[in-house]
């Protein structure tokens, strides 16, 4: 049988040249004869992901990345109908935008149940079905507060890929090509919430009306779940290690193989201790985790601040229809794209570095393009803040929002990448942390935008935000100076000595 280990190879681990993989939610067993059996890995081993021919993770990637961009695409389709649900439901336009800041405060809590303990195939798509069905809430909703509690609970059940899938591709890319898998990743992150508006604006304007951007939602959510279904197969190590210890001890009937996945029990206590807790835990007591998630959370609130701003700007100031004044959002998609090339073109260098550590994670060496982020994000507020509004050309604060794009897209991939080579098996639940805080600030964002852009103006509102990703900038310096040392301080943080 293809992938099957003998007894003689799967037996006594002293040939195995990596520890026995405990998983992002297994308990560590105490050393014993029994370890001996403990099942991993091998070399080469067909049943790995990371050994599956690169088309087909190619295939598997896709699915994934469609995975999170839809996912992402129901947080902004239904922004552009913001006045006509006020209109609907008889509420301000203030309380209207509840309908996309409700959506991603469920991004905030749903990675903290959505953990990998089951598989990430099991973790992903019952959780996609439900956000299908939450669309479908919405779109028949009578008052404003089904559609809110919907919503919610549309964000709280389709921020699965949002955590895991960063997570499953590190599942099956190994450390050198998993950077070019993750800008794919962020594309789909980010191309959701910069397509929406003008998908869901050409929808809000048609015969068809405002509920068919959920409707729209709901099949696209349907489709690619039921692609996953039939076409994604299970990527945790964990659980693929534990499949296979079960197997072996049917097939060869020594009952001594076995992996610690097995004793996972999946209760209200584990739950708490280890689904909730631990996100929560290395949030406030990883430094690495603290400062990668607040950066995080400020690009990816303001991102989500632009989902508010830009009607302020186009639709109301500047007087444009309401197809017209979602266009910019293109540009933040153009700055988006843009970014790959920067994000792409640090890959060869990354795999040289990789490859000096002996093929094993260097997360400092993500750091240098975070930098180049920060300044394309700090002169796009700037430009935008004081280009934004007439008698200034209306090309300049697009062409200002394709710098905001730009810097997005590098900042949050690299962060991503940090996390993930940083934390490994517990990729997932330091993802979940980054997840939970900065879901938490852009659901706030859109609601403060108004009063603040409003009573400040743009160009000072916008200063006010430029000058705290100025105060950022040394963030990725200060990692890279001092990392490997925050590292040997973790606790979660494997660091391997020479």
């Amino acid at each position: 049988m293809p992938g099957l280990m003998t007894p003689a190879r799967s037996g006594p681990a002293r040939d195995r040249k990596q520890p026995c993989d405990h998983g992002d939610n297994a308990p560590v067993p105490s050393k014993s004869e029994k370890e001996a059996y403990c099942i991993d890995w091998e070399l080469n081993d067909p049943e790995n992901p990371r050994n599956w021919r690169i088309a087909y993770k190619g295939w598997l990637t896709l699915q994934l990345g469609m995975l999170a961009f839809a996912s992402s695409l129901g947080s902004s389709i239904i922004s552009p109908a913001n006045n006509a649900i006020s209109r609907y439901a008889h509420v301000s336009p203030e309380v209207a935008t509840l309908s996309l800041s409700l959506y991603v405060l469920g991004f905030a809590f749903g990675p903290l149940l959505w953990g990998p303990v089951w598989g990430r195939k099991t973790s992903l798509l019952p959780a996609m079905f439900c956000l299908g069905l939450f669309s479908i809430g919405t779109a028949t909703s009578k008052t404003a507060t089904a559609i809110f509690i919907t919503r919610f609970f549309g964000g709280l059940f389709g921020s699965a890929p949002v955590s895991n899938v960063s997570a499953a591709l590190g599942d099956i890319w190994a450390p050198r090509a998993r950077g070019t898998a993750v800008t794919f990743y962020a594309v789909c992150v980010t191309g959701g919430p910069t397509l929406g508006p003008v998908i869901g604006s050409s929808l809000t304007v048609s015969h068809l009306g405002w509920r068919w951007t959920e409707y729209i939602e709901a099949i696209w959510v349907f489709t690619i779940s039921i692609v996953g279904v039939f076409a994604l197969p299970e990527l945790y190590a964990p659980v693929l290690l534990k499949r296979k210890a079960i197997r072996l001890r049917k097939t060869t009937g020594t009952q001594a193989y076995w992996h610690p996945h097995e004793d996972v029990r999946l209760d209200f206590k584990s739950i708490v201790t280890k689904q909730i807790s631990r996100p929560m835990r290395m949030l406030f007591t990883e430094p690495m985790v603290t400062c990668i998630a607040f950066y995080a959370s400020f690009v990816y609130g303001i991102l989500y601040l632009t989902l508010a701003v830009f009607p302020i700007v186009f639709e109301e100031i500047r007087g444009w229809k309401l197809i017209i004044s979602t266009l910019p959002f293109l540009g933040l998609l153009v700055g988006v794209l843009c970014a790959m090339a920067i994000n792409l073109t640090n890959q060869p260098r990354y795999m040289r570095i990789v490859d000096q550590n002996g093929g094993r994670p260097v997360p400092e060496a993500r750091l240098p393009p975070m930098l180049v982020g920060g300044v394309l994000m700090v002169i796009g507020l700037f430009w935008f803040g004081w280009t934004a509004l007439p008698p200034h050309h209306w090309v300049l604060p697009v062409i200002a929002c394709a710098f905001i794009g730009a810097g997005f897209n590098i900042i949050f991939q690299q962060c991503i990448n940090f996390l993930v080579d940083t934390y490994t098996l517990y990729a997932a639940s330091a993802v979940a942390a980054n997840t939970f805080l900065r879901s938490l600030l852009a659901s706030g964002f859109p609601l403060v935008a108004r009063p603040m852009f409003y009573n400040l103006g743009v160009g000072p509102a916008m200063s006010i935000l430029g000058a705290i990703a100025c105060l950022a900038l040394p963030v990725p310096l200060l990692f890279m100076k001092y990392e490997l040392r925050l590292r040997k301080m973790s606790k979660f943080a494997p660091v391997e000595d020479d």
